[in-house]
């Protein structure tokens, strides 16, 4: 059925639910796991919504969030690794995450995604935007979305 699978996960409780039922889904078939969060990059300038840093605590700030990004996914190739999955824990930064969890799919060639849907409406959805119906309506690759 599925060889590999892509689980998103930025950490959150709803996003675990996602990561354990991937798993789950993962030994059920006898797939292994490529374990992915994306890392935004900090903001530089006022514009775009960031307070002005020098490049250096700007550097800080963004290997503080890929280690951090590096912890999530490790605890699931760890979790993957307790059920007999083999596992990857992968990282990437962008500022578009949905594209980065497609080109991750590409990459290392999923035959699934399976990610968390926070479920926002109306104005909301309409201000945050929505990722999980960016993933569901650009990939080529089946997507497996859980609430």
């Amino acid at each position: 059925m599925y060889q590999k699978i892509l689980i998103a996960t930025d950490g959150s409780s709803l996003s675990k639910k996602a990561v354990t039922s991937g798993l789950e889904l993962a030994a059920l078939t006898g797939a292994s796991v490529v374990a992915l969060k994306v890392v935004p990059r900090y903001p530089v300038s006022y514009f775009e919504g960031g307070v002005a840093l020098s490049l250096n605590n700007v550097a800080g700030v963004e290997k503080q969030w890929a280690e951090a990004a590096m912890a999530v996914v490790n605890r699931v190739k760890e979790a993957a690794e307790a059920e007999g999955v083999r596992a990857k824990a992968v990282t990437t930064s962008s500022d578009f995450t949905a594209e980065a969890i497609i080109n991750a799919a590409k990459k290392y060639k999923c035959d699934l995604i399976v990610m968390a849907s926070h479920g926002r409406r109306g104005m909301k959805r309409l201000l945050m935007g929505s990722e999980t119906l960016h993933v569901l309506t650009h990939s080529h690759v089946p997507v497996l979305v859980l609430r």
